[in-house]
């Protein structure tokens, strides 16, 4: 049991993590959760077999990665199945301001997702989860300035789209 206390200890303060990136290379919720999940399981089975990080982020940040383009290879295979969005439950909050947020969220998030994969993993690595350029360097198995580049040109490409949506909203 020692062993799943320090695995515990290790990982879960990465879960945040792993889930923003999951959420970024997943369409779907349950797809995003499904990746979570499998990184963990994949993290899990690595540990018990005396593979041990020293760092646990981008250890987690790697598995994720590779488990994800194994999906995005195996779901090309096949036929894509659409599914309805579910029903956030209701809270005590400003429904306006709540509306407009998830509208923003949403602009954004259709804009990476307008993205080329390696600069939207790129700004997801950097901005999102806060890695160092070297840190997504060793986690993508790229170059330090490809790194760089990417998320360059996808923060221009990002404040492009976004500003055009936001021009094409407008009354």
């Amino acid at each position: 049991m020692a062993t799943d206390d320090e695995f515990l200890q290790v990982t879960l303060p990465a879960l945040d993590l792993v889930h923003n990136l999951a959420r970024r290379f997943a369409r779907g919720h349950a797809d995003a959760e499904d990746l979570v999940q499998d990184t963990y399981l994949r993290a899990w089975q690595a540990w018990t077999a005396g593979n041990r990080p020293r760092r646990a982020e981008p250890w987690l940040a790697t598995i994720c990665l590779n488990l994800g383009r194994d999906q995005r290879r195996r779901a090309s295979l096949r036929p894509e199945v659409t599914v309805e969005p579910e029903n956030e439950p209701a809270a005590d909050v400003d429904v306006e301001a709540a509306a407009i947020g998830r509208v923003e969220r949403a602009q954004v998030e259709q804009a990476l997702w307008a993205l080329s994969e390696e600069q939207r993993i790129a700004i997801t690595l950097m901005d999102i989860v806060g890695f160092t350029a070297a840190e997504v360097a060793g986690i993508t198995g790229s170059p330090r300035g490809t790194v760089l580049a990417r998320v360059h040109r996808g923060r221009k490409a990002l404040a492009r789209l976004v500003a055009k949506e936001a021009m094409r909203r407008e009354p």
